[in-house]
């Protein structure tokens, strides 16, 4: 029998191309937001479609769509663990210790991490939905430690203005969400 791939190169290319996935996006954020402050005035719109889609530069001191006004430090912290249990989970690919509930009988609450271990493909959806939420958690983070707010600048009228990292966040939780509920350990 002849192997094509070690399971050890595979997760080191894995690996890489989280990593290269959660840094450009990360990048991306700072560097737009960059360009949002050089360009834009404080609350300042420039529409890019008129009445759908605009730039409109805010200081967003709050979480998402501006809720808990004034709570830095807590949102620092929460932050903080997020992405420390982000990247645990991401280098170890043990998701059974990142419980959320400890309570076993309870398999979809309580290892909602853990439905990717028996499939590679599925395991690696939810390494690269953790990626996005990882790079998401550091932009606003970087923002929150240097500001003491996030800056966000897309304004699609309808919706509260954000930013490339709230994209990242939002769109890995969707992602992390169907694998969870189309995975084969959590359905009823």
């Amino acid at each position: 029998m002849v192997r094509l791939r070690s399971p050890s190169i595979l997760s080191a290319v894995e690996r890489l191309m989280i990593f290269i996935i959660a840094l450009s996006i990360l990048v991306t954020d700072q560097l737009t937001k960059l360009l949002a402050t050089k360009n834009l005035l404080l609350n300042q719109s420039a529409p890019l479609i008129k009445g759908i889609f605009h730039l409109t530069l805010i200081h967003n001191r709050g979480a998402a769509f501006g809720i808990l006004k004034n709570q830095t430090p807590l949102f620092i912290f929460i932050s903080i663990f997020a992405v420390i249990l982000i990247y645990s989970a991401l280098r170890n690919n043990k998701y059974k210790k990142y419980s959320f509930y400890g309570i076993g009988k309870y398999k979809a609450l309580s290892q909602p991490l853990q439905i990717a271990e028996s499939h590679r493909r599925r395991r690696f959806s939810c390494n690269i939905s953790l990626a996005l939420i990882l790079a998401g958690a550091l932009g606003n983070l970087i923002d929150r430690l240097r500001l003491g707010y996030v800056i966000d600048f897309l304004d699609f009228r309808i919706w509260p203005v954000f930013n490339v990292a709230d994209s990242a966040i939002t769109i890995g939780a969707i992602l992390l969400g169907y694998a969870i509920l189309k995975s084969p350990e959590t359905r009823v």
